[in-house]
């Protein structure tokens, strides 16, 4: 960040807190409400925690507060709504600004000697929200089994054992704390606020497919390059607001350090052309293809600080 970026850090406390409060007023409303109506919970709970998210994506990268515990303690209550440990997100997000497009992380691509079907399965559980699933599960993996978030633990898949690799052994009590907290919050609000299970799952899930069905649509297709494998989309504009810009994908990919609230205002030329997100979306249904192109990761090894 330089001093012409500046975090509003007021600016997202005030949104942290307000998304804090529609999202537990949501959860509270799906208790009462059936049929259509708890659709329309579920489907509230996804644009508003997207926009959590991305909020906690600004925390990831240390944009939400120039004060780092301020920023983390914002990061950790948001990721508590995902649900999931804010500080295993942080390091999956932050290995993905080293990783990307290179062949540890190119799902729209397979390899000589890797499963096609293992890969068409693991793209097509990113784009119907089965991704989040697995995310959420780790929840339950952090607390009773820690061991099994390591890239011993993982010799099927090539992309995660690369995001295992690079997961800061520092951190890995604070995610068992910050996974149980989670588990407990959900499991107090169920409980104090009656909450059907199913209503749970579904209000949760309006939230979790939207945000797995987007989180290869900025890459796929994209350049093989770490910096540029990325592209801008765009969407309503009330939608991209709401988002916090996070559809200027490219742009973040390029200026990291810059927060959400300058990214549409960045001069940069061509790539200020947008395709529009639903389209981009659809042709990830096409599935990867095999590739001869290697791409070396160049970070490999090196742990998230």
């Amino acid at each position: 960040m330089t001093h012409t970026h500046p975090i509003p850090a007021r600016l997202n406390l005030t949104i942290t807190l307000a998304q804090v409060v529609v999202l537990l007023g949501l959860l509270r409303l799906s208790a009462s409400v059936e049929g259509w109506w708890l659709l329309a919970v579920a489907l509230g709970y996804g644009l508003v925690m997207n926009s959590a998210y991305a909020m906690m994506h600004e925390a990831e990268h240390g944009l939400l507060h120039p004060n780092r515990r301020i920023n983390d303690l914002a990061g950790v209550v948001l990721a508590l709504f995902f649900p999931g440990p804010y500080h295993l997100t942080r390091q999956g997000h932050l290995g993905h600004h080293m990783r990307n497009r290179s062949d540890d992380e190119a799902f729209d691509f397979y390899f000589e000697g890797e499963s096609p079907v293992w890969k068409h399965l693991q793209l097509y559980g990113v784009l119907t929200g089965l991704f989040w699933l697995v995310v959420m599960f780790s929840n339950v993996i952090a607390v009773l089994t820690p061991g099994i978030l390591s890239p011993k633990a993982v010799t099927c898949d090539r992309s995660t054992a690369a995001l295992l690799d690079s997961l800061n052994p520092r951190w890995m009590s604070l995610v068992r704390i910050e996974a149980l907290t989670a588990i407990l919050l959900h499991a107090a609000l169920i409980w104090v606020w009656e909450i059907p299970l199913g209503h749970w799952f579904a209000t949760l899930a309006g939230f979790g497919v939207i945000w797995s069905a987007m989180q290869y649509v900025h890459h796929f297709g994209t350049e093989r390059d770490v910096m540029n494998g990325a592209i801008n989309l765009r969407t309503w504009r009330w939608l991209d607001t709401l988002w916090l810009h996070h559809t200027w994908h490219l742009r973040h990919h390029r200026h990291p350090t810059v927060p959400w609230i300058y990214l549409p205002g960045l001069e940069e030329g061509p790539e200020t052309h947008r395709g529009h997100m639903l389209p981009a979306y659809l042709r990830m249904w096409r599935g990867p293809r095999l590739t001869h192109e290697h791409v070396e990761n160049t970070h490999a090894g090196k742990i998230i600080r």
